[in-house]
């Protein structure tokens, strides 16, 4: 676990640290969009040329704005925004594992506002849902842990939970595991701090991953081959794409991906710092990277 805690923190300071994309041709651009960054020429160029299980989605918490979950980041109305009663020494300090060690307290306060029963799926959950039944979804990565992707009915086996859910919960301290049901019923009961009914030291929280956590096993073993020559697009939805190594799936699209942007705003754009990566939407050497703004339940309708 410790080792997982320094991976985690090492992620968060070093960023994306992966070699600089491939440099194309002018032929090889062409050939992805015929550099023509229309989203309507995009969809056109897909239903005629696409094949099963070829399109990847990265989901954030945006996705869930719409079912009464609020993001994190935005200015007012974010989550981080809205934390002042705990009186932390910092927003994001809710979910750090280390200051969660110290102080359980605001967490499980938290959680009872966030866990999974209040909500249900939106448009968008259910667009996801759709693509799966069309046999188009090669995988969901999603950022977000309020299950609601499962609840829409997407296939387990389709979604990577990258971030961790409510769906189960373990002793931070020894590991052992234990039910959504157990753990919530005790939270709601105002039984916290919840300690680990075998080693007696350790508290228990739902799987979420933590800031000084590592993520899934299950993210780093998917990662390296969803993302190939096969894929025909990518969509990027309700992210900031400013949490790696999650924001670093963007960047492992295969080259010749066209990559769909969905989000009230522009993010995620490259930068000098960026070694290359980064979404190329204000770049002259754009070649696959568009844009669909607004609402996410209106865009995907």
């Amino acid at each position: 676990r410790k080792s997982a805690r320094f991976f985690g923190r090492f992620w968060a300071r070093m960023g994306n640290m992966q070699p600089p994309p491939p440099t194309l041709t002018v032929a090889e651009q062409r050939g992805v969009l015929n550099f023509d960054l229309r989203v309507r020429k995009l969809l056109q160029n897909l239903k005629a040329d696409l094949s099963p299980n070829s399109i990847v989605l990265m989901v954030g918490a945006g996705l869930s704005v719409s079912a009464g979950i609020p993001d994190f980041r935005s200015p007012g109305t974010g989550l981080y925004d809205n934390l002042a009663k705990y009186e932390l020494p910092r927003p994001e300090a809710i979910f750090d594992i280390r200051y969660f060690e110290e102080n359980p307290m605001p967490f499980y306060t938290l959680a009872k506002e966030m866990y999974p029963g209040t909500f249900a799926p939106t448009i968008g959950h259910f667009f996801i849902k759709l693509l799966q039944e069309k046999q188009l979804l090669r995988r969901c990565y999603t950022q977000n842990i309020d299950t609601l992707e499962r609840l829409a009915g997407v296939d387990p086996d389709l979604l990577v939970e990258a971030h961790g859910s409510f769906g189960a919960a373990s002793c931070i301290s020894c590991g052992k595991r234990y039910t959504q049901e157990w753990l919530k019923e005790r939270i709601f009961a105002n039984q916290v701090p919840v300690m680990c009914t075998s080693c007696h030291v350790g508290f228990v929280k739902p799987d979420i991953v933590f800031f000084g956590e590592s993520l899934p096993e299950r993210f780093r073993q998917l990662r390296a081959g969803d993302l190939d020559e096969g894929v025909k697009l990518l969509m990027i939805m309700g992210t900031s794409l400013s949490v790696q190594p999650f924001a670093g799936l963007a960047d492992d699209a295969h080259p010749y991906t066209p990559r769909l942007l969905m989000n009230r705003e522009v993010v995620g754009l490259r930068t000098p710092g960026s070694n290359g990566h980064g979404m190329r939407l204000d770049c002259q050497d754009n070649y696959r990277d568009l844009a669909l703004l607004g609402d996410l339940d209106t865009a995907v309708v």
